[in-house]
């Protein structure tokens, strides 16, 4: 069974903590909370203020936090003291991907890596063994509602072999275009993946409680 990871992103902003608590009572295992600073990606969404926020709503549940930002070591410590469980960065945007998981971890939190659709998948393997998650992006980072890309499913392949062979207990997480009826969450799924990342196909459903149980079944 895939766990799920219900993206903030594409909830409603006017009623955020209700929608949030309605997803995890629906049976989402956690809530991704996407950064964006519109430098490392071209939008803006939001800061540890509104994860904060959150956390103090709803202090029980699992904060997925993806920092899609030019200079992550700068923010570490406030997206900790806000409440993230694990912080995933991108190696594209820092020189030294082992110091900034070694910041992670000082700091409390899990530490995952993900990399951009024109990224190798070989970036991440020298690190896999000290991943809680490994991240495979599915669109180009910095807008919700794209098409799923499936040159990913190689990656997500490559990733869940290499998890296996090592015997390591990393997520391998897949972000972009995830859906029940267009097939693509399955096909993740049957890739390997063992947690998506769903905005629309969950905030967006009529029947959120139907789509989280479909999605988590697969």
């Amino acid at each position: 069974m895939a766990k799920l990871s219900a993206s903030i992103l594409a909830a409603d902003f006017s009623a955020l903590g209700t929608a949030c608590a309605q997803v995890l009572g629906a049976g989402c295992d956690m809530l991704h909370i996407d950064v964006m600073d519109g430098h490392f990606v071209p939008n803006i969404s939001y800061g540890a203020p509104v994860l904060q926020s959150l956390h103090r709503a709803l202090p029980r549940a699992y904060y997925d936090v993806h920092l899609m930002i030019s200079d992550p070591a700068r923010y570490l410590e406030d997206f900790a003291r806000a409440g993230a469980d694990s912080i995933t960065f991108h190696p594209e945007a820092v020189a030294d991907p082992a110091a900034l998981l070694d910041a992670i971890e000082a700091v409390g939190c899990r530490a995952g890596m993900s990399i951009k659709p024109a990224t190798p998948v070989e970036v991440l393997l020298p690190y896999l063994n000290r991943l809680s998650i490994a991240l495979v992006m599915s669109v180009e980072p910095g807008f919700g509602g794209q098409k799923f890309m499936p040159q990913a499913l190689e990656k997500i392949k490559t990733l869940r072999a290499a998890r296996d062979a090592g015997g390591f207990a990393t997520e391998i997480e897949v972000d972009g275009g995830i859906a029940l009826a267009s097939g693509t969450a399955a096909a993740c799924v049957q890739a390997g993946a063992t947690l998506l990342v769903a905005g629309s196909a969950v905030f967006a459903a009529p029947d959120p409680a139907a789509a989280v149980a479909g999605l988590r079944a697969l």
